[in-house]
Formats: C-alpha cells, structure tokens, sequence
C-alpha cells in the first residue's frame, strides 16, 4: 500500500525533473489528481506544492544570479515571471533587495521552507538529512576518504615507469619528508597509518622499511593498516577517547600524545603528501583525481 510519504517522495522526484512545468504534469505523471496530490504534499511537506515549486524557482533565480552575466529579466522568465517588475517584487520579499542590487551584494541564496527541500545545483534538489552528521561521524568520514584516496594515487601510479615513480619531486612550499618521489611519499602515506596502528598498540616501528617498496606491496598493506586505522578511531569516538593519552615508542624519545591531537596529525600530514603526489601526477598527465577535494566525494553541500 502506498503511504503518504511514499507519495511525498515521489512527488519530490517528479519535481527535480519537472520544475519548469505546471502542477498538471507531475500529477499525471503520479497517475493522481490535482486535489489528491495537493492535499498529500501540504500534510508531509508543511506547503502547498506550488508554494514549494516556486520558492526553488526564486532559490534557482538567486543561483542564477550569482553564477552568471544572464540579465535579471531572462533570469525572470526563467523563474516563471510575466514581467521583470513582478519578478523584482517577489524576489525582494523573499531576499530584502532587488535582484540588481542584491547580485552586487548576495546574502544567502536558501528561502526557508517547513519541507526542508531546497534548489541544489545545478539543476536537482536537496532534500531533509534523516540523520544529523556529528562532528565525530565528520572525523571518521575524513579517514574513509583518505584510505580511498590513497588506494585510487597507488592505482594511478601503476601507470608510470620505474623512473617516474623515482624521480624526485620538487615543490616549493619545502618538504615534511626526505629526498620526496612519487613513491616514496606513496610508502609514507601508507606507513603513517601503520605506524600509528603500532604506536597506540605501543609497539617499536621501523621507518626505514617504508622506501622502495613495490605498488602491489603497497596496495596490499593499505588494505591491512587503513581498515584497521579506521576501525581504531571510529573505536576511540564510539567510547569518547579522543582526549585519552597514550604513549608513542615509535618516537625517539618516547613521547605522550592524544588519540585525537594523533588523528588530527595524520589527517593534516597526509592532506600535504597527497597533494605532493596529485601535483606530480599532473605534471605526467594523469589528472583523473583533480586535486582528490573531499567537497566531491562526501557530497557537496548546497
């Protein structure tokens, strides 16, 4: 049996893809009546669909503006205006200037709405979170996209010769390691999660074995230390550990460290080497992974 919010959604689909177009048509394309559909969204949205259809009009309008040299009275009739002055009026109750004024000096671009849903660019919408993200799952979700980072950089690297993974990269911002190569930095961004595998087990490490190890190798352990990594400090978040210490034999002295200050190192040091490597990429042409922003892989926000 379909639900009330069942509908809801699929109204909310029809709409990214049918946002120009009148109420008529995504009600016959939800195979409902007008009254039917318009009764269903208001109780689960909180408004009226042609309410909400124009508030992501007017929310595109205001994207619009900003991201292009269109004039405000194309930009109007995209929004479903008659004329540039009626567009002018409604875009200043919503925004507190005129559209002219207000794309020399923007604001916000989101129109408060009791549904949640939002105009997202470029062209789709952004629905409710079922589920807030705490800083914590923000934590753990910044590792994952780093173990998978650095598995896609080793993959890329089978691409290259000998020579060219162990050729040396010159950067000038200095360097937080020796004598850097592409594969080089590859084996320090793999070590460093072994290395604070062993450390927090309180365990010796050797640096030096880190060098000259093959792609395969490095791919292999990857798949052992990165898991292991995250399953730590997801661990440690889980049972609010962050600020526990623990004692680093891998260092010479010893040294007393945070699990949390030791996660915040290795994501601020691998975000440097892995551009190192992304920098060396491009200048061999491979350029697939960009600069490897996280923005894309979570999901941009709107």
């Amino acid at each position: 049996m379909t639900t009330a919010d069942d509908t809801f959604a699929a109204f909310l689909d029809t709409l990214a893809v049918t946002l120009d177009m009148g109420h008529e048509e995504r009600a016959r394309r939800l195979h409902l009546s007008r009254h039917h559909l318009a009764r269903v969204v208001s109780a689960a949205g909180g408004e009226p669909p042609e309410r909400m259809r124009r508030r992501l009009l007017m929310e595109r309008a205001a994207h619009r503006l900003l991201t292009s040299d269109d004039q405000v009275v194309d930009i109007a009739f995209e929004a479903g205006f008659g004329s540039h002055e009626a567009f002018t009026r409604a875009f200043a109750r919503e925004y507190g200037a005129a559209p002219s004024r207000w794309r020399r000096h923007p604001t916000r671009t989101r129109i408060e709405g009791p549904s949640g849903v939002h105009f997202h660019p470029p062209g789709s919408l952004r629905l409710p979170t079922s589920r807030k993200v705490t800083p914590m799952d923000l934590m753990t979700r910044m590792i994952e996209h780093h173990v998978w980072l650095t598995g896609e950089m080793i993959d890329r690297a089978t691409r290259l010769t000998d020579a060219q993974l162990d050729a040396p990269i010159e950067v000038p911002i200095g360097t937080i390691d020796c004598d850097m190569t592409i594969r080089s930095v590859l084996g320090r961004l793999v070590g460093q999660l072994a290395q604070w595998n062993t450390a927090v087990e309180q365990r010796p490490y050797d640096f030096a074995q880190e060098r000259g190890k093959s792609l395969s190798t490095l791919r292999r352990e990857l798949a052992e230390e990165g898991p292991a990594f995250l399953e730590q400090v997801r661990a440690t978040v889980a049972e609010g550990r962050l600020d526990d210490t623990f004692v680093d034999v891998t260092c010479e002295p010893p040294k007393v460290f945070t699990y949390g200050g030791m996660v915040a190192h290795v994501l601020t040091f691998a975000a440097v080497r892995r551009l190192v490597v992304l920098g060396a990429f491009e200048s061999l042409g491979i350029t697939d992974l960009d600069a490897g922003d996280p923005m894309e892989w979570m999901g941009a926000p709107a």
